[in-house]
C-alpha cells in the first residue's frame, strides 16, 4: 500500500524558518490534490496549504505570505517552506492526497474527511 512519507519539521524559536515534505512511496495517480493540514492539542484538524497538479495552490488566510507550498513533477513530491513561525503556528502537521477531489476541489476549506490518503505527522514547534 502507498504510504505518504514525512519529512522536516522540529523546534524553532518565533521568527524563524522551517521546511516539511512530502512525497508518497509510490506511484498513485496523475492529477492529484496535496498538501498540508495542522492540528494543535484540544483543536480541529485545519487545512494549512494544499495544491493540485497544474500547480494552483491555496491556503489558509492565517499562513498566507509566510508559507510556499511548491510540487516537484516527479513523484509528486511536495515541501512546505515555513517563514515568519509564529508561536500559534505549532502543531502536528500532516501530508494528505487524493486523487478525485479535481482541482475544484483542492481548496483549503475542504474537510480533511474528503482525504483519502494521509502520512504520520510531524511535528513543528514554535517557541515565543
Amino acid at each position: 500500500q502507498v504510504q505518504l512519507v514525512e519529512s522536516g519539521g522540529g523546534s524553532v524559536q518565533a521568527g524563524g524558518s522551517l521546511r516539511l515534505s512530502c512525497e508518497p512511496s509510490g506511484y498513485i495517480c496523475t492529477r492529484i490534490c496535496m498538501g498540508w493540514f495542522r492540528q494543535a492539542p484540544g483543536k480541529e484538524r485545519e487545512g494549512v496549504a494544499l495544491i493540485y497538479t497544474g500547480g494552483a495552490s491555496s491556503y489558509a488566510d492565517s499562513v498566507k505570505g509566510r508559507f510556499t507550498i511548491s510540487r516537484g513533477i516527479a513523484r509528486n513530491r511536495v515541501t512546505l517552506e515555513m517563514n515568519m513561525l509564529k508561536p500559534e503556528d505549532s502543531g502536528s502537521y500532516y501530508c494528505a492526497a487524493d486523487c478525485y477531489l479535481g482541482e475544484g476541489g483542492c481548496k483549503i476549506h475542504t474537510s480533511p474527511a474528503d482525504f483519502n490518503l494521509w502520512g504520520q505527522g510531524t511535528q513543528v514547534t514554535v517557541s515565543s
